[in-house]
């Protein structure tokens, strides 16, 4: 008898059919099996588009060639690798996960959805997938992309956030799960007709494998659904982020581990309406022979919005460095490239582009503004 997955008027066989025929299959993740280099290219996927990850997937395995030197490494390395993926808090769990799978899985990658949801930031989605793809195992999965197929599929009313209607979602992949050996294909093909063929915007329904029964389609309201989060004012916090410049370098500070950029490197912030001139005198002992601000920058997080104001504060060449452990005094070109949040990096590429940043005299050009002025990103 014929599998779920070969009877071709399921729905799991039209997915792994097209699967086979249209679906990607060239992704550097997709070419083994190792628990490992799936789980991070799945961690990195997270709100995260597939053209992004390509540019870090490869840089992350070469640093780290396993979860033993994942584990090993500094988090302030893995934060250096990370900088500019945004979600930051993603990369604190991969770091914890993998000194957790070297800790009790004795740097055994598992390969199970039961033990790879205990791992930390991989919830029952991701340990599906991850389970899929690395042995085979039958599980249901439910990311962003899926969620969008299921809905209009099965015409689910409301917000896929919301816990009545996510419960929904979930019965339906479940009951959709087929019952084959091949469920790697099936889970990939979820994920890609929701990528490249059921999108938010202009879908493709002429070449979608489940468009003859999608319910949304027969009733034209695959503009409604899925329904949109609900819409709120964000509250805006103001801040005066400032670009210090002493000896020819730049002064960055560690981040709490908790907050906003955990754990990266950034820029002092101060109240926007505060003295910054005495600010500076007060920190270093001496006050700042020229100060200059800058365009202002609007970084939108998921529940609020920064509004930064930057000023250029050079110091005297003889003033003190400040000698303190979450500290580091870096050249333009290292603190460009530093674990800085995107908005940072913004800035210090405006610096180094509008002004000789080896010069720190009190002449300075204005600056014109930065590339990419105004960003908006969930996480930073």
């Amino acid at each position: 008898m014929k599998s779920d997955c070969e009877t071709g008027d399921t729905f799991a066989a039209r997915v792994v059919a097209w699967q086979r025929e249209h679906g990607r299959c060239d992704l550097p993740w997709q070419q083994t099996r190792d628990a490992y280099r799936i789980w991070l290219s799945e961690i990195m996927l997270q709100q995260t588009q597939v053209v992004t990850v390509l540019r870090y997937y490869p840089r992350f395995v070469d640093a780290f060639p396993d979860v033993g030197a994942l584990a090993a490494a500094p988090l302030s390395r893995v934060l250096e690798l990370w900088s500019g993926l945004g979600y930051y808090r993603r990369a604190h769990h991969l770091h914890a996960a993998a000194r957790s799978v070297v800790d009790r899985f004795n740097g055994r990658f598992p390969v199970d959805a039961a033990n790879l949801i205990t791992l930390p930031g991989i919830g029952r989605s991701t340990a599906a997938a991850i389970a899929a793809f690395a042995s085979n195992e039958r599980g249901a999965i439910l990311d962003g992309n899926v969620k969008r197929v299921l809905a209009r599929h099965r015409g689910i009313d409301g917000w896929p956030g919301e816990p009545r209607v996510e419960a929904l979602l979930w019965r339906a992949a479940d009951a959709l799960l087929p019952k084959c050996e091949d469920i790697a294909t099936y889970t990939q093909g979820m994920m890609d007709v929701g990528a490249t063929i059921c999108t938010r915007s202009r879908p493709r329904c002429e070449r979608c494998p489940v468009a003859v029964d999608c319910v949304a389609r027969r009733d034209a309201r695959i503009d409604e659904l899925p329904a949109p989060r609900p819409r709120k004012a964000l509250p805006r916090r103001e801040v005066a982020v400032l670009l210090i410049e002493h000896d020819r370098r730049i002064l960055l500070e560690r981040r709490p581990d908790t907050g906003v950029w955990p754990g990266l490197l950034g820029l002092p912030e101060l109240p926007i309406d505060a003295d910054i001139a005495a600010a500076v005198t007060a920190r270093f002992g001496r006050p700042p022979v020229a100060m200059q601000r800058l365009p202002r920058l609007t970084h939108a997080f998921t529940h609020f919005v920064l509004d930064m104001q930057p000023v250029r504060v050079v110091l005297n060449a003889h003033s003190p460095h400040v000698a303190q452990p979450s500290i580091e005094w870096l050249s333009a070109v290292g603190a460009s490239r530093a674990a800085v949040p995107a908005p940072v990096r913004t800035l210090l590429l405006a610096l180094r582009r509008c002004h000789d940043i080896n010069r720190s005299d009190a002449m300075m050009p204005s600056c014109a503004r930065p590339s990419g002025s105004t960003t908006s990103s969930s996480n930073g």
